[in-house]
């Protein structure tokens, strides 16, 4: 795929093909990078661990080739079977929970205290905005699958362009110091649009000095590649994406959107292997994410609910109360935090300064029409249920105060 060079951003396809030109060129793959690509998937067989090669000699004696086997299994059955010492075997056991789950167990109580032995439990990617990083508690989690949900020109491509700009940021700045991968399922990428964003980054983000927002390029760090079935997207995922993180610096993956694909792919008759998949789909996607320490972001569509749970004509009526994502509940539950974009006609009060009674009463005022985006978190592990409305501007996305958002009544 190409896209239009004066906005610097790089197709996926293209710089994979040279990464591997360049290896092929020297003789073989670059160590590195065949490693990487090993480790993609879980480790599953005993000979896969790191441990002495009597003992290693001992399972396979014991015919004893899987991890479960070996975890399952009491010392006193494996001292039986495989003529090992009681030592012998609680290291292998400590070693295989080593090799099947890497990362410490983390407390609540450390995680409150600070004192978390896994940094990256803590860590958050900012979204450009203080409003919306206050809402977000830091911003989104760096491990997971994140989906923004949402009707269409809802702004979720909007708030994903921004988060590949914030994401090139050092980590002092809210960023990760690193480029983005941007998959393509319905749409051309908007590289306009995106250009855009970039001349405005010294009015957005006045935090940031501007000797350091010059010097990063941001257009050079946007991966782009389109897909238009579900075989390119996961040869993309597990061949291309891998061998970009090992050659380039890459912290954030964008897929927009999951649900463009799997609903036109797969009938209603096919519910069950379109569950399979989404599952494998969702694995791999966490996979990465831990791996590499990079949030997924996934963007997703909506249907109507059928049921009406939503109150009286004059009920403040939430979007969750409408709408809900789609793909059902077995890609729900590959999701670390789902967030939902909504977008509807308000009536906005007019002179309210010279009339501060009509902002009470809501009688005898001037009202126009709005337009009102709302982010809701409809579940996360460390937020509560809970919204923030936000604009679009030519500058960014930007979240709206409370205290500025009075002067709004629904239609």
């Amino acid at each position: 795929m190409s896209c239009d060079k004066p906005y610097g951003v790089t197709s996926v396809n293209n710089l994979c093909a040279e990464l591997l030109a360049r290896s092929l060129d020297q003789g073989c793959e670059e160590p590195r990078v065949a490693a990487l690509l090993m480790t993609m998937r879980p480790v599953r067989f005993v000979h896969e661990v790191d441990i002495n090669p009597k003992v290693l000699a001992a399972l396979r004696k014991a015919k004893l080739r899987l991890l479960k086997d070996v975890l399952q299994m009491s010392v006193s059955d494996m001292e039986r079977l495989t003529k090992l010492p009681a030592a012998e075997i609680h290291y292998l056991h400590k070693a295989v929970a080593a090799a099947i789950c890497p990362f410490p167990p983390v407390t609540a109580l450390q995680m409150s205290l600070g004192d978390c032995p896994f940094p990256t439990q803590t860590q958050r990617l900012s979204l450009g905005c203080p409003v919306l990083n206050s809402w977000l508690k830091g911003g989104l989690p760096t491990l997971g699958v994140i989906e923004i949900a949402g009707e269409s020109a809802s702004g979720k491509t909007q708030i994903c362009l921004q988060l590949s700009l914030s994401v090139q940021y050092p980590p002092a700045y809210g960023g990760l110091g690193a480029g983005v991968v941007y998959v393509c399922t319905e749409d051309a990428f908007p590289a306009r649009r995106l250009h855009q964003l970039i001349s405005s980054q010294p009015q957005v983000r006045v935090d940031v000095p501007s000797d350091v927002i010059t010097t990063i390029p941001f257009g050079n760090q946007v991966y782009v590649e389109h897909v238009a079935d579900v075989d390119s997207l996961w040869r993309c995922i597990t061949h291309r994406l891998p061998l970009l993180i090992a050659r380039r610096s890459v912290r954030l993956v964008v897929i927009d959107s999951v649900a463009a694909l799997f609903r036109c792919e797969f009938s209603c008759s096919m519910a069950a292997r379109k569950a399979k998949l989404l599952q494998n789909f969702g694995n791999l996607l966490h996979q990465i994410s831990h791996k590499h320490n990079s949030p997924i972001v996934c963007v997703n569509q909506v249907t109507c609910r059928m049921d009406d749970i939503g109150g009286g004509p004059t009920s403040i009526c939430l979007a969750s109360q409408r709408i809900i994502p789609s793909l059902g509940t077995a890609w729900s539950n590959m999701l670390l935090m789902r967030l939902l974009a909504s977008r509807e006609e308000v009536k906005a009060i007019l002179d309210t300064e010279h009339n501060p009674q009509c902002a009470v009463e809501h009688s005898n005022c001037t009202f126009t029409l709005q337009t009102q985006r709302t982010l809701e978190v409809l579940f996360a592990p460390h937020l509560p249920h809970s919204l923030c409305h936000y604009v679009i501007k030519a500058e960014g996305v930007y979240g709206v105060r409370e205290s500025d958002n009075t002067d709004i009544a629904r239609v």
